[in-house]
């Protein structure tokens, strides 16, 4: 899919960024914030690291959660089927390990390693990423399109309509909000309930 089909969208999408003014900066339509974040083998990755990315697929979660756990194999597929049409997947982990010493980015390697995953695994240390996003469970997706380096998110929320039993999913919406904007038309529904763990954050 070529970055062009993106430009028919993003007209659409402009609708929404008089919402900036009133609202956070993660809104769909709004300007994705960027990060530059350690990987689980120690390089740094941002946005800027897919070069020819058409959209990235960015997903807080976590170690420990068991609704992350019950959708790290729909992530590898998702990042899989569409990595190679230019939609990378790119997780992050925003948990505070000092509470949780399961979700430590020692223990985020070993469970890459594990799994076999596919796309980064970045380590959110200070929470700032999560908190700009507006992350609020594990996992969380933010969809964004890339347009000649204008990143708008198009997309919000859960993977899919069923966290336990894959088997058994009857909306897809992460998979047709990317088709969505890959045919140049807005997602609907553009934004559903993230369904998983609350993100662990750092005690004040």
């Amino acid at each position: 899919m070529k970055k062009l089909s993106i430009a028919f969208s993003l007209p659409l999408l402009a609708a929404f960024f008089w919402f900036n003014t009133l609202m956070a900066q993660t809104q769909v339509g709004a300007v994705a914030p960027e990060f530059n974040l350690k990987n689980i083998n120690g390089e740094m990755v941002s946005m800027d690291s897919f070069s020819e990315a058409t959209g990235y697929i960015v997903i807080f979660t976590c170690n420990h959660c068991p609704y992350s756990k019950l959708y790290e194999d729909r992530i590898i597929e998702i990042n899989n089927e569409f990595a190679p049409q230019g939609w990378p997947v790119i997780a992050i982990n925003p948990n505070d390990a000092e509470q949780y010493p399961d979700d430590s980015y020692k223990e985020m390697k070993k469970r890459a390693k594990e799994k076999g995953f596919t796309f980064p695994y970045l380590h959110d240390e200070t929470q700032e990423i999560a908190k700009a996003y507006g992350a609020s469970k594990t996992p969380h997706v933010f969809l964004v399109a890339n347009n000649d380096g204008q990143r708008v998110v198009a997309y919000i929320g859960a993977i899919d309509d069923n966290a336990k039993d894959a088997g058994s999913v009857e909306s897809n919406f992460l998979k047709d909000a990317i088709q969505a904007v890959q045919s140049g038309t807005m997602p609907d529904p553009a934004e559903t309930k993230a369904v998983g763990c609350g993100i662990k954050w750092k005690k004040s």
